[in-house]
């Protein structure tokens, strides 16, 4: 498993032009967003799920990162098939979320937690890794502050996740107040998309987190 690690790494690396734009986005709605619905689907809804949902969401807008490259075919997808990426002993895997955008929340949440439960006790097939459309990293619970994650080939993009802090921010009143922050690092392939596609990317995803708790996730 290390060896096609290595092997998918360099190609990516070889083949996509590799930029990082970052952003950072209160998550207080965020957090408040997994409570209710932990409580109200009496499933156990992590950031990831409420992330999953966020990230298909702004797919909505920005289609072109919902894609893959390759041979020099830029390939949008109606589906969003997001690879989750999972820690396992051998290494890293990134099982496929099918269709997350026509999954409510409690549905994302049970799937991806049915999935990754499977891919570390390794019952899973090669199915499973197979045709995402974009991928999702979050090393926030390992306390990860930053980085820059690969892009998973031939996919255009990939979302990393940093650990939750909490900041001091203007109350707006000349004081200040203490709120709770996310970070985003979104890599992405430069021959397909720009920086500026970037920007507005994580806008809408920041829009989309700060709204959260006001989602009704039942389709």
């Amino acid at each position: 498993m290390r060896q096609t690690i290595a092997k998918r790494l360099h190609e990516s690396y070889s083949e996509a032009v590799h930029v990082t734009a970052s952003r950072e986005v209160d998550a207080e709605g965020l957090l408040a967003a997994r409570e209710a619905a932990t409580e109200r689907h009496e499933v156990d809804v992590t950031v990831t799920d409420l992330l999953l949902s966020a990230l298909s969401a702004t797919l909505d807008d920005h289609p072109g990162f919902n894609a893959t490259f390759e041979d020099e075919t830029h390939t949008v997808y109606e589906e969003h098939n997001v690879g989750v990426a999972v820690d396992v002993d051998a290494g890293l895997l990134t099982p496929v979320l099918a269709d997350v955008g026509e999954k409510s929340l409690a549905e994302i949440a049970t799937e991806r937690a049915s999935l990754t439960e499977r891919v570390r006790a390794g019952d899973y097939s090669m199915s499973d890794l197979r045709g995402g459309s974009i991928t999702l990293s979050n090393l926030g619970p390992l306390g990860v502050d930053a980085f820059t994650p690969i892009i998973n080939p031939p996919e255009v993009a990939i979302l990393g996740v940093d650990r939750i802090r909490e900041r001091a921010v203007s109350d707006g009143d000349g004081g200040v107040a203490f709120r709770r922050e996310i970070r985003f690092d979104l890599s992405f392939d430069h021959r397909v998309v720009d920086g500026a596609d970037a920007g507005r990317f994580l806008g809408t995803l920041a829009e989309e987190v700060q709204t959260l708790e006001r989602y009704d996730h039942d389709k």
